[in-house]
């Protein structure tokens, strides 16, 4: 009996502690920290872009440098809240620009309905953000930089308005879906033979068809379990 009180107890403090969390987070506003200068930006806020808020942050040391936007992957991976560990070095000499897609991240809002997102929605949507930020800082272009799935959203929207961008960079750039997957599961055979992992071997086998019918994707594991990726 103590110990199943004492473990009531735990669960109640935990729950207060969450709950505390919670509270915190819809009372106060998350933020970004400011840069010094008197021409610097750093904004993170709400912006109503093609007709829903995004979550949009705004960085850099002179508001008259080269604009960049990037486009987060996923898809639902926001980068915002850890990309300022590895963009310090740019915001000297760019306008970085972040937003949370459409129903992603601080995107999402409860009672939105979201069953129309599709990628041209998702395109539609960066090219209304470009709209937004060129008119911002009075810029005519900006450069373009998409991470994983963003590349798809961020190759789309520069074939769709090229006049937009004056460059287009991929980060884990998508290409050839179904021939990745197909070279993943070549690789996946090979080593789990290497390693005499009949088993893996077998499993993977299995999987084959679906993945040449792009109706799976190749497995990977980790010690003694498979996930599908």
């Amino acid at each position: 009996m103590p110990v199943i009180r004492k473990s009531v107890k735990i669960v109640k403090i935990s729950l207060i502690i969450l709950f505390s969390f919670v509270l915190l987070g819809l009372v106060f506003p998350t933020w970004t920290p400011g840069i010094h200068g008197n021409n610097s930006v750093s904004t993170l806020e709400q912006v109503e872009i093609n007709g829903t808020n995004h979550e949009v942050m705004i960085r850099g040391m002179d508001k008259n440098n080269p604009i960049v936007i990037f486009v987060h992957g996923g898809p639902g991976c926001s980068e915002i809240p850890y990309v300022r560990k590895y963009q310090d070095l740019l915001e000297k000499n760019f306008t970085i620009v972040h937003y949370d897609q459409r129903g992603s991240g601080k995107s999402y809002h409860f009672f939105e309905d979201y069953s129309n997102i599709s990628i041209n929605l998702l395109v539609d949507d960066l090219l209304a953000l470009t709209d937004y930020v060129k008119a911002k800082f009075g810029q005519k272009k900006v450069l373009l930089i998409g991470h994983s799935f963003g590349t798809y959203i961020g190759m789309k929207a520069a074939a769709k308005a090229p006049e937009q961008f004056f460059a287009y960079i991929g980060i884990g750039q998508v290409s050839d879906t179904l021939k990745s997957e197909l070279d993943s599961l070549e690789y996946s055979i090979e080593q789990a033979r290497l390693a005499n992992h009949t088993k893996d071997v077998e499993l993977l086998e299995r999987s084959r068809a679906l993945i040449e019918k792009g109706e799976m994707l190749t497995p990977f594991f980790k010690r003694d379990f498979c996930f599908a990726t």
